[in-house]
């Protein structure tokens, strides 16, 4: 047996395979391969983290990165996109383009008439009494992934992006206008106290509004 009929059988074995399988095909451009992982991105990517995805240089990260908001800003003749890739608290993100948020918020509003799961209700209650809040502490709070939530409430638009940590990058959130117009309400000031709607009168959001 050649050397290479036994490098082609290993590639056949499983685990083989699998590796194989996890990197990019020969020849695929570092920008296409952070262009994907940036699309399922719920928080900000840093360089080294985008870096140590695709094996790749920081420097060759760094230049594909701006390759990336080139290409989607209309460089070289192309085409303005709907969306710009934009760098927030040191890393890397996705964003509707400003101009076009009245036009999306109305989208997913109008394509999402539903009423909220009880997650999302749990979700909004903990966000609107300790807001501002990273997704993390929302997570510990209800003690469950809180991800696919924050997702659906950012796309009701009761909930916003309120600013990214400068030393984390997480995102931190607040509740809207609009959930105030749901709520029928006029600040946040006129939300219960939690501690009397617990059995010990004690815990919960510890006598937050």
């Amino acid at each position: 047996m050649t050397a290479d009929s036994q490098a082609a059988e290993r590639l056949h074995e499983p685990g083989q395979k699998h590796a194989a399988q996890d990197q990019p095909a020969p020849g695929v451009p570092i920008a296409r391969t952070l262009e994907a992982i940036l699309m399922v991105a719920d928080e900000p990517q840093s360089l080294v983290a985008l870096a140590t995805a695709v094996g790749a240089p920081v420097p060759a990260v760094r230049q594909a990165v701006d390759d990336l908001v080139a290409d989607f800003d209309g460089g070289a003749g192309g085409v303005r996109r709907g969306f710009e890739l934009r760098e927030v608290g040191g890393g890397w993100r996705f964003y509707v383009r400003e101009e076009f948020d009245p036009i999306v918020r109305d989208f997913v509003l109008t394509q999402n008439p539903t009423k909220l799961s009880q997650a999302a209700l749990e979700t909004l209650a903990v966000i609107a009494y300790k807001q501002p809040i990273t997704r993390g502490a929302i997570a510990q709070i209800r003690a469950v992934n809180v991800d696919s939530v924050v997702r659906t409430l950012l796309g009701r638009g009761l909930i916003t992006e309120s600013f990214t940590d400068a030393e984390t990058g997480a995102i931190n959130y607040e509740t809207t206008e609009l959930l105030l117009t749901h709520l029928g309400i006029n600040s946040l000031d006129d939300l219960p106290l939690i501690s009397p709607l617990l059995p010990d009168g004690a815990g919960g959001f510890e006598d937050v509004r």
